[in-house]
């Protein structure tokens, strides 16, 4: 895939103007902004355990992944790499970043994702849990923009112990509460169980 080198480079030029002069603080682009008539592939997926792959070997330079990670984009056709001149479509088995801590601090929530986003759960970054065909849980965590971070499993079972009981409609359901915003972490009654 020889076209993919230019573009893997426009991405990292792109991520790395961005970023600025201030390379402790996490500077997140505008691409919700960007609309480049440039649209491509390359051949980068992200392994549902927040491995990032390019052309079939992992990336192994955490700083190259968190670059990437800053410019990536939900749209409704799929995961992008976006920069103001390119447009890059790349595969996601699942969500593109992976929660890997979670610490109470009062009445807030805060998260860690394995790209090092620093996100705080409540009514714009709602936890979420569905119930995958194994029937175990699969945890996910807003992080921006429509893109989420799979809840690792140790981070969940933290959730849980600190999960309170609550009434619902439904029936009693244990949840956490962050920011104001409650969120279940388990179907009704399944504590109960």
């Amino acid at each position: 895939m020889a076209e993919a080198k230019p573009g893997l480079e426009g991405v990292i030029a792109a991520a790395t103007a961005a970023q600025g002069d201030q390379p402790k603080k996490r500077g997140l682009p505008p691409v919700h902004l960007w609309n480049p008539a440039n649209c491509g592939e390359i051949d980068i997926r992200i392994r549902k355990d927040g491995v990032w792959f390019h052309e079939g070997t992992p990336i192994g330079r955490e700083a190259l992944v968190r670059l990437f990670s800053t410019v990536l984009r939900k749209d409704p056709d799929g995961f992008h790499l976006v920069t103001p001149v390119e447009k890059m479509k790349i595969q996601v088995e699942d969500a593109p970043f992976i929660a890997t801590r979670v610490d109470r601090e009062g009445e807030t929530l805060k998260f860690l994702t394995n790209v090092g986003d620093e996100v705080e759960a409540g009514p714009e970054n709602a936890i979420r849990v569905e119930m995958g065909e194994d029937g175990e849980p699969r945890p996910y965590l807003h992080v921006r923009r429509g893109l989420e971070a799979l809840i690792a499993r140790p981070v969940f079972y933290e959730l849980v112990e600190m999960a309170q009981e609550q009434e619902t409609p439904d029936g009693p359901t244990l949840g956490v509460s962050s920011n104001g915003a409650w969120f279940p972490v388990g179907p009704p009654r399944a504590h109960q169980l």
